[in-house]
């Protein structure tokens, strides 16, 4: 028995190890004699797009339509894509723009500029586009998040924030009918 287990072992360390050792290692761009001009790799057909790199719809990568920021979402905005956007903000944003997005996250209270309050005037007007344009591109003193956070990701932050911006300037008449008359009973049933 120990002699059949030592035999396999032998056979085993040497049946791999020397085609392993002996093969031709090349490395990228290196000259070959493979094909005819001397190169060892191919370069890509003119226009080639590398896969998933498309990038066609221009509203839903750039935050654009026509060249102007558009209003309005690539996709249907309920509550599923609101609560993603809640946590990728909570991950990313938070940071620096705080939970309640008032610009008063971790990073501003140790010491780094204050970012503006995403309940300002002019924020709370400008378009959705424009809030996937700064995640993508950075802004100021915000840099890109383009490489961190997938263009999905994107957009469901900025459902979020525009839910947060609602959120902090709803009045009474802007509950449902029935929400209404709960709010102004005081109590909830």
């Amino acid at each position: 028995m120990k002699s059949c287990a030592l035999l396999l072992l032998a056979v085993a360390l040497t049946g791999c190890r020397r085609d392993m050792a002996m093969q031709a290692h090349h490395e990228p761009l290196e000259a070959s004699s493979f094909f005819a001009d001397g190169a060892a790799s191919r370069t890509s057909p003119v226009h080639t797009i590398a896969r998933g790199q498309l990038h066609e719809d221009e509203q839903y990568y750039t935050g654009r339509v026509g060249g102007q920021l558009t209003y309005t979402f690539p996709m249907p905005v309920d509550r599923a894509l609101i609560e993603h956007g809640r946590e990728r903000y909570d991950i990313y944003c938070s940071v620096c723009h705080g939970r309640t997005g008032e610009g008063n996250g971790i990073i501003v209270q140790r010491g780094f500029p204050p970012p503006p309050s995403l309940h300002l005037d002019r924020l709370r007007a400008v378009p959705v586009g424009h809030f996937v344009e700064v995640i993508s591109n950075g802004y100021g003193v915000m840099y890109s998040y383009a490489s961190r956070v997938p263009i999905a990701d994107r957009w469901a932050i900025a459902a979020y924030l525009r839910a947060l911006q609602l959120s902090q300037h709803a009045g009474l008449a802007d509950a449902e009918a029935a929400a209404r008359a709960q709010l102004e009973a005081g109590f909830p049933p």
